[in-house]
């Protein structure tokens, strides 16, 4: 059988590969990459900070935005997001972020969306970041892109306010004034966790609280600027407050929390409790429905976000890109978003759907690392920044960039965990930069904030 020269076939691979990685012109990301092909790394040194690039292998503008002394109260230490997903490190103008510095010093900056150019606040010290009086937990607020809402030291029991146009901290609820049962003591060792959560309208709050640290909290605390508090104490069962139902909940085991997150409506409060599972709380009932982890069933494995009033996780049963999407009022409603979901494993997820609205049908967006740390690339997917459909009209994949970040367990900072901003357009995340940051002064790995632009 006749053969093609060797240049004509090479010519053809690369056509091939070409036409495979094209962007597909799907709204609401038109220029972003959608087919499945698995898509190389290409090797690059660690950009300077403050510069717009262009990721070699999808073409996205990106910037790093922090380096080694952003964080000057302990210069030569990690910088990383918030983590979760759940806080939104956004203004709502997108003119503002903040980052995390070791430490759980609390850094914000001012940004240029046009340019992607990051520069100090007005009341910063010139070439540096805005250090705030709130722990790393703070979120933005939804409405006003001046105000930002959190916990202090050394009382974390009330949620406060911070405008930055003012530098004044306001108190928004003394939640030791809730009445929970058995009372709150005062003891300093007794703190709330760092997930303060607001409503899209910024009238409802949730914060976790009562123990020592994340893990050991006993009491999911709402606040609604109107009606007051509402309180659900999970090692008794009780719930109480000024609102909603007053009893004992539909769940009668007792657990403790690790973080509480509530939903963008209001309606519901998603309650993690280690790696065993979640719990969501309808708040104005005594209704708590359960999702165990080992209930394959139910799809309750992996990382998630919170919507209006639905929720995606990653349950990896099918193949770690399976995305499940299901409304927290029927939470066995499931519905998958990627369809088919490719055969790769090995690969982590987490979401971030700040950028949602009440109708819970704008793109998630998250970031793929490997668990056990391994940069090779071989499937579709891998080490990347992506968004996914969520309007059930089809099953797009928006994919933007290699995320670069080699997890080194067990180095929180290690691992690519981003924040999407109110628009939608960029997303900050924590990276390694394939290990090439190197190590800090404090012999802990490097890590650095980097954001992409979503187009």
């Amino acid at each position: 059988m006749p053969t093609r020269p060797l240049c004509l076939c090479f010519l053809l691979a690369i056509m091939s590969t070409t036409l495979e990685v094209a962007a597909q012109g799907i709204q609401p990301y038109p220029n972003a990459i959608t087919t499945r092909a698995i898509i190389p790394e290409t090797p690059m040194s660690p950009p300077s900070r403050n510069v717009v690039f262009s990721d070699p292998d999808f073409g996205s503008s990106m910037v790093r935005a922090t380096d080694s002394s952003t964080n000057f109260k302990l210069p030569g230490t990690y910088i990383r997001t918030e983590g979760s997903g759940e806080a939104n490190e956004w203004s709502i103008d997108t003119g503002k972020f903040y980052v995390v510095g070791a430490g759980g010093r609390t850094l914000a900056f001012a940004f240029d969306p046009t340019t992607m150019a990051i520069s100090s606040l007005p009341n910063a010290t010139p070439g540096q970041g805005l250090l705030m009086p709130l722990r790393t937990g703070a979120t933005f607020s939804f409405v006003d892109p001046d105000l930002i809402y959190g916990t202090s030291e050394p009382d974390t029991l009330t949620i406060t306010s911070y405008r930055f146009s003012s530098k004044v901290s306001t108190p928004i609820v003394n939640t030791r004034t809730c009445g929970v049962q058995p009372p709150l003591g005062s003891d300093p060792p007794i703190v709330s966790d760092d997930d303060v959560r607001t409503t899209l309208d910024d009238t409802r709050f949730s914060i976790s609280e009562g123990g020592t640290a994340s893990g050991n909290h006993m009491f999911v605390i709402v606040y609604d600027k109107s009606l007051g508090c509402r309180w659900y104490n999970t090692q008794t069962g009780e719930m109480g407050g000024q609102w909603g139902g007053i009893g004992a909940a539909s769940v009668t085991t007792p657990y403790l929390i690790r973080h509480a997150y509530l939903s963008r409506s209001g309606q519901y409060v998603v309650i993690l409790v280690d790696w065993f599972g979640w719990y969501v709380w309808d708040v104005s009932t005594l209704q708590v429905t359960p999702c165990p982890v080992h209930s394959n069933g139910d799809e309750c494995n992996g990382y998630r976000s919170v919507g209006y009033n639905d929720l995606v996780n990653g349950p990896a049963i099918l193949g770690d890109m399976q995305v499940a999407q299901r409304p927290l009022g029927n939470i066995g409603d499931i519905t998958q978003l990627v369809v088919p979901v490719p055969f790769n494993w090995e690969e982590e997820q987490q979401f971030t759907w700040n950028n949602v609205n009440t109708n819970d049908s704008t793109p998630v967006c998250g970031s793929t690392h490997s668990y056990d740390g391994d940069p090779t690339i071989s499937e579709p997917f891998a080490a990347e920044i992506f968004c996914v459909e969520t309007d059930g009209l089809a099953s797009t994949v928006w994919r933007f960039a290699h995320n670069r970040a080699l997890y080194i367990e067990p180095y929180f900072q290690t691992q690519p965990l981003g924040s999407i901003s109110r628009d939608g357009q960029f997303f900050m995340f924590t990276s390694t930069w394939d290990g090439l940051l190197g190590t800090g002064a404090d012999g802990t790995p490097l890590s650095d904030v980097f954001i992409v632009k979503l187009e």
